[in-house]
Order: structure tokens, then sequence, then C-alpha cells
């Protein structure tokens, strides 16, 4: 029963969160993904908060191929996959996938959170050991309390602690490494080549998130295990279609053709759960082949995150260096720094820019930043706009 004294809590709970600034609006979009959005409290602003990498969200080409295969396949299945939900382009889309990252065979999911949230308790017991980089998503932590595995943290890209926690489990009978391949707050990538070493040495497995990666990093967009040269030695990879492949929805799990079954078989968001669109399946077909027959969006997306990062920088701003499209501008050596990042947004959306601050518990305390998202789509003109607002916010709050 929903009672007086439980509505008080919740309430009490809710006004801690406001006082304490780290409550979170919901802004709300009145048009297509892009560059240029429309935000109901303020209008037509430029956009620099969302994962649209590659600047497909809103793309037409993309917009006009879903419109076909909607025709062709109809909005849903109503299924789950075992029973009447597979369509060809759901196995196409995995073989596709598979071959893009040079994988046995790849698994479907709605997400990739649902895709890491089923990834460890059907491969792991008891018996065995899971060792997470202390800053992984909190898909791969969900999933890693859903397993029975015993569970070892090492300090964020800390190679000794990880190869510590390495010899702490090694009498467990598997061993599994996991980490982001890019960790989404500061646009960071791992250091895998040592953690690939390390995962040679101790005969673990090694598990990669690639959901900040796929598509956009690398040479040919193949992630960071392309970007490190190490994707031979990765024997996971999952990853999302919500970002640079498009920005609707849908994660994926690639990686030995033993493991994929297993989870065809054993995985509860896969066997429980709707069946990804196929609208989304096929439309990411056409994504695919956008990226391996071009490196335009690629080449634009480096060339705007450099741009950006550079003048940042000269405009007295402290950022986290870096080679990715996140580019946090740290606000954590101020005082008041969770409230300080919520009105540096305000006032950056008053100015046309739309951008958003994160404060605990999304970061740890004290390391609150606006973090800014460079697209493809970008032209120099809105990057050149995006940073004289933050300067003349910067002045204003006695930022810079």
């Amino acid at each position: 029963m929903y009672t007086d004294r439980f509505r008080e809590l919740l309430l009490e709970n809710l006004d801690r969160t406001r006082d304490s600034g780290t409550f979170k609006r919901e802004r709300v979009l009145t048009t297509r993904q892009g560059t240029r959005v429309g935000v109901s409290e303020s209008g037509e602003v430029l956009n620099f908060c969302a994962n649209n990498y590659l600047g497909l969200s809103g793309d037409q080409r993309l917009v006009d191929t879903a419109c076909r295969i909607l025709q062709e396949r109809g909005f849903g299945l109503s299924s789950v996959r075992f029973i009447c939900g597979t369509q060809d382009l759901h196995r196409e889309l995995e073989g596709r996938i598979s071959a893009f990252l040079s994988m046995e065979d790849t698994i479907l999911y709605s997400s990739c959170f649902d895709a890491n949230g089923g990834l460890f308790e059907p491969l792991l017991t008891d018996a065995d050991a899971i060792i997470s980089d202390q800053l992984n998503h909190a898909s791969i932590i969900d999933g890693i309390r859903l397993c029975k595995a015993k569970r070892y943290r090492y300090a964020h890209a800390d190679l000794d602690d990880l190869e510590e926690a390495l010899i702490t489990a090694r009498g467990s009978r598997v061993k599994a490494v996991v980490t982001d391949g890019v960790f989404s707050m500061d646009g960071e990538i791992a250091p895998l080549p040592g953690i690939c070493d390390l995962a040679d040495k101790y005969g673990a497995l090694l598990i990669v998130d690639e959901s900040h990666a796929t598509g956009f990093i690398g040479d040919t967009g193949r992630g960071s295990i392309e970007y490190h040269g190490v994707m031979d030695r990765v024997d996971i990879v999952t990853s999302t279609f919500g970002k640079a492949l498009g920005g609707a929805s849908g994660g994926f799990t690639s990686g030995p053709r033993e493991v994929v079954e297993i989870l065809r078989q054993r995985s509860r968001p896969y066997l429980f759960s709707n069946t990804l669109a196929p609208v989304i399946a096929g439309t990411t077909l056409a994504v695919i082949d956008m990226i391996e027959s071009s490196s335009s969006e690629r080449d634009r997306l480096r060339a705007n995150q450099r741009m950006f990062r550079a003048s940042i920088r000269e405009a007295g701003f402290r950022i986290v260096e870096g080679d990715h499209p996140i580019v946090p501008v740290l606000f954590g050596h101020l005082p008041d720094d969770a409230a300080l990042a919520q009105e540096f947004a305000d006032r950056l959306l008053g100015k046309g820019i739309y951008a958003i601050g994160f404060f605990y518990p999304i970061v740890p305390r004290g390391e609150s930043r606006i973090r800014v998202q460079l697209s493809a789509a970008h032209t120099s003109g809105q990057i050149k706009r995006c940073v004289q607002a933050f300067s003349e916010v910067g002045r204003e709050l006695g930022v810079i």
C-alpha cells in the first residue's frame, strides 16, 4: 500500500537532492536530433551533448531507408527471438557485425545495457572471477551483480592494480577482465595493449564495451580495439547502435561462436525481451554500408574534436586531454562545483548552446564537468560559437 509515510520519505529524498544541487532535469526536444535542435523552454539551440558522433541520427538518408523498411517489414514483431521474433534482417545484421569486428558470431539485444546485463550470469559461476575497472559503465556493474562469480575491482586503468587482482584470482576456474573501451565521462581510451598483455599472462578472458567507440574510433571505425591494434586479442565485445550508428536503440555481444550460443540459450534479457525492431536492424545495415564505404564522417569528426580541444584550451578552460569527441570541461577544482556546473549549463542554454553539467553521483564528488560532445555534422562556425559562449559564461561566473 502506498502510504503517506512512504510518500514523505520520497519527498524528503527529492528535497535533499535539490538542496545539494544534484537534481537532474530533463529538457524536452521538439525536433529531430541534430546539431540544431528545438528545446521547449528555449527554442532552437546548437546541440553539443548528444552521442550523435557521426551525425547520422537525423540523417535523411537513414530516415528514407527506415521508411522503406517500415513499409516492408512493419513496426514490430511482438515476440521474442526464439518464438517468432527472428527475421532474416536480424541474422544478416548479426553476420555483418561479426565480419566488421572479425568475430565468429554476434547476438542482438534491445540495448547495450541489456547486452552487458545478460552477459556474465550465463557464462560464469561461483567458481569463476570477474575483474572490473573501477569506472566501468553502470550496465557492466549491474551485469556483474547478477552473476555469482567472485568480484574484483581494479583502480581505473591501473595495470599494476589489475595484475594484483589477477594474482589474487589465480585459483579461479575462469578469470574474466572487463573494461570500457572508452570511458564516457572523460572520453578516455582504455590502455588495451597492457590489459591484453596481462590477460595473456594470466590466462584471462578479455571483454570490452565499445559503446563510445564503434563506428568512429580507429582508422576504419572498428573501435578502441582497432585504435590500439588488438582486435585479435580481445575475446568478447559488447556495443550499441544507439550512439554513432544512427542513434536509435539496440546493442549486441560479439565473440566466440559457443559463447554466443550459450547467450542465445540462457541470457535473460535476450530470452524475455521483444526482438529488436526490424526497422532498426535494417537501417543499421545501411549504416554499416556507409561507414565501410567512406571515411568522410570520421575524418570530419576528428577535425572537429581537435578544433574544439585547441580552442577551448586557448580560452582558458581546463579539459580532460585525449583523442575522442567527448571533451569534458572541468569545474571540480572550483567551490560548489556541482551547482556551478548546472548554473554554467543553464547560462549556456540561454546563449543558444545545449550542453549538460555532470556531477555526483554520475561522476565522483569534486569532478563536476560539462561534457561537450562533438559530431561530424558540426560546422566550424558552430564550434566557434560554442567556444565563444563558454568564454562569455566563464567570465560571467569567474571561471576564467
